[in-house]
């Protein structure tokens, strides 16, 4: 069974900020990070807006929570626009930058009649076969990616995870491609990891698999999973700001 799951698209509101009209999604979660009554507001690195209130609030509760934080969420999507803009779409062709492990690698693409295959050498990330026409090299590509992120995830989750003395034992776990986050964590404790984070530096997967580790101690974005999470990687703040700084370049297929 593939671990790409399809979801039902999220209900859209709306609020008006200036100019700027502020498209959202609305969350209620009784067990979030909404402590106190008050909302979460989450950017998320393709452009999307997340709102999350406590269950039991209303529309009009969520609108009024984004217009507090109006500016700094308008703020964040303009720097994602202008990064936007000099993102071109892939055509696959040989010459093309791709990224693994945050290091940039030109995109060889070698006809032969062999076996396919796709192998990492001498500053190239080669793709070898038959017929490279532009969809069957990015599904070659995607499935080398998944490859690699099942062995480099396995190793830093055996590296990271003994940085968390509460943590007894290791999590199931497992890839899942999304459109708006690099990691997850189920309420049943299983973790969720993004393929294309193989392409980021390691320092940044470190983040993620430790920010989806410690919400299975803390599973919200309280004051305390913050705590565990800065006891864990002190400097979180600067790698998830280079990892946002990234998120359209990695994603970009």
């Amino acid at each position: 069974m593939s671990d790409i799951q399809t979801q039902m698209p999220a209900a859209q509101y709306a609020v008006r900020y200036g100019e700027r009209t502020l498209t959202f999604t609305w969350t209620q979660d009784a067990k979030s990070a909404c402590t106190k009554r008050k909302a979460v507001i989450h950017v998320h690195p393709n452009g999307e807006v997340e709102v999350q209130t406590p269950e039991g609030t209303s529309l009009k509760d969520a609108k009024q929570a984004l217009l507090r934080r109006a500016r700094w969420v308008a703020g964040h999507l303009k720097g994602i626009e202008e990064r936007q803009r000099h993102v071109l779409s892939r055509d696959y062709v040989s010459g093309e930058t791709l990224f693994y492990l945050g290091r940039r690698y030109v995109l060889k693409r070698l006809h032969s009649d062999s076996e396919r295959h796709v192998k990492l050498i001498r500053g190239q990330i080669q793709v070898t076969g038959k017929d490279l026409d532009r969809e069957r090299v990015k599904a070659d590509l995607r499935a080398w990616y998944r490859n690699r992120a099942s062995d480099v995830f396995q190793r830093r989750l055996m590296h990271v995870e003994q940085t968390l003395p509460w943590l007894k034992t290791r999590p199931n776990w497992r890839l899942l491609e999304m459109k708006t986050q690099w990691g997850s964590c189920s309420p049943k404790g299983d973790v969720l990891l993004n393929p294309h984070l193989v392409k980021a530096p390691t320092e940044c997967i470190d983040y993620v698999i430790l920010h989806e580790l410690c919400h299975l101690e803390e599973h919200n974005h309280s004051p305390r999973f913050y705590d565990l999470l800065r006891h864990a990687m002190p400097h979180w703040e600067a790698v998830k700001h280079r990892l946002d700084g990234m998120s359209e370049m990695l994603l970009n297929e």
